[in-house]
């Protein structure tokens, strides 16, 4: 009797798992962002029900919904942004391309009035964060994809609660993923002294047991509305090159003045908004401080809740507008195809590609993946450069002398379709000039990859068309 029980139990599991597996597949197919990312669901799904079901329920949305973009629905926003228009209209054009298509893409207009200052490595960036937590008046606006109890993460809870005694209002953002070592005595530390902390999808997005798309991968501070930090540092003591293993961690974050600043704080209150419910625009303060460098500039945030595929369209606007360089570094690279082909044209006509990918491995799967690009890139004549003084992980874009990018985007598909992103685009010389100086120093830490797959160890010739199959989840 009890043997026939739980036959029919598992009999019944079992017909349970293929009709989930069949609506699973049917969802994919309706809900997949690339024909090619829809068959890789269906074909697993139907072949590895076992395996598959466990994974879509992980990975395999690809949209969100509900998600208040306020660039879009607010009337008090728009109107602001249209006020913005006729205050601080942009100096420039953009070129052939113009600034059009960065504007649709960011849903945000080219502003200027705007100051960046490049913050190489951890010292710098964490530094000048902390000289503006410790200066600030009014409010204090923190939000990080990983944030450690360790060294550095009690430094900036020590600043956080100094700011919160002065009476300056504090809130704090982060990812359940990205912070899933992150213990609870930490976080009670700063609610307990009124400092408002939340993690960005507990109200209504995915939570750590369960959907690993949609994370919040922005790292963004906001002091007063008019200092602004965003870039590839998240809080760890790794972040300052203190951890064993990878040892110098090379990263860049920006600080950001004038009008562009607003943006990222528009942006931290979509967030905040999908976190809590709560509508803070006017809790904070919109009084613009233009900075004397005048500098045109947008704020570009991208995620899962876009029209658009934001971050791809990112990419292939930058690509686009390339006259005669487009150099990209980025610790992760797994481009969509449509990007792959962009820089492939790119060079053909004859713009100088360089690709900076770390040559420390810190993710295997990515890792392995991206050396199946590199042959077909190479072969179109664009450069791959593997930086070797440490792990890199920044984020930079630098287009011809006019164009420079700083923020959170990695040239993968998760970055361009599946987490919220977030990067400060100048169009500006000088800007432009500070980041092809920073580049060229790395180019001197890196080596310019020559071997084509076939010549390199077995490892990497057998793994990187495997790791390849799992592009679209990258």
């Amino acid at each position: 009797m009890d043997f026939q029980f739980f036959a029919l139990l598992g009999a019944g599991l079992i017909v349970a798992l293929e009709v989930a597996a069949v609506i699973f597949a049917f969802r994919a197919i309706g809900y997949s962002r690339t024909p090619q990312g829809a068959v890789a669901w269906v074909v697993f799904l139907i072949l590895a029900p076992f395996i598959a079901v466990a994974a879509y329920l992980f990975l395999g949305q690809s949209r969100i919904h509900g998600y208040t973009i306020a660039r879009q629905k607010s009337q008090a926003v728009i109107d602001g942004v249209a006020l913005a228009v006729e205050e601080y209209r942009p100096r420039g054009d953009g070129g052939a391309l113009n600034y059009r298509a960065f504007e649709q893409i960011a849903e945000l207009p080219v502003l200027s009035g705007n100051a960046m200052e490049l913050l190489v490595d951890g010292e710098e960036s964490f530094d000048a964060i902390f000289a503006a937590i410790d200066g600030a008046e009014s409010y204090v606006l923190v939000q990080f994809y990983i944030l450690r109890d360790d060294a550095l993460g009690q430094d900036l809870a020590k600043r956080l609660l100094a700011a919160r005694k002065r009476d300056v209002s504090v809130r704090v953002l982060y990812d359940s993923i990205g912070c899933s070592r992150l213990p609870a005595t930490y976080v009670d530390e700063l609610k307990s002294a009124g400092i408002e902390v939340y993690d960005s999808n507990a109200l209504r997005g995915p939570t750590k047991r369960f959907q690993i798309n949609f994370r919040n991968h922005r790292k963004t501070v906001v002091v007063d509305g008019k200092t602004g930090f965003t870039g590839g540092h998240n809080v760890g003591v790794e972040y300052l090159g203190q951890d064993p293993k990878f040892g110098h961690w090379r990263d860049t974050h920006v600080m950001l003045h004038g009008p562009v600043v607003l943006q990222l704080q528009l942006v931290f209150v979509e967030d905040w908004h999908w976190a809590t419910n709560a509508d803070i625009l006017g809790e904070l303060s919109w009084q613009v401080t233009p900075a004397p460098q005048n500098m045109d500039a947008v704020l570009l945030a991208s995620g899962p809740a876009d029209r658009l595929d934001a971050g791809t369209y990112y990419f292939l606007a930058a690509i686009a507008a390339a006259k005669s360089r487009i150099w990209i570094a980025s610790p992760y690279f797994v481009p969509p195809e449509e990007v792959r082909a962009a820089l492939c044209l790119a060079a053909l006509r004859g713009v100088e590609v360089r690709i900076l990918v770390p040559d420390e491995m810190d993710h295997y799967t990515p890792w392995h993946a991206a050396f199946a690009y590199f042959d077909e890139l190479r072969a179109c004549g664009a450069e791959i450069w593997r930086y070797q003084g440490g792990f890199l992980h920044q984020k930079v874009l630098l287009v011809d002398d006019s164009i420079a990018s700083v923020g959170t985007i990695n040239l993968d598909n998760r970055s361009c379709r599946l987490n919220f992103e977030a990067t400060a685009l100048f169009f500006d010389t000088d800007a432009a000039r500070d980041v092809a100086d920073m580049l060229e120093t790395d180019f001197l830490n890196a080596y310019r990859l020559e071997k084509t797959i076939t010549q390199q160890p077995w490892r990497i010739r057998y793994m990187a068309p495997i790791a390849r199959l799992f592009s679209p989840l990258l």
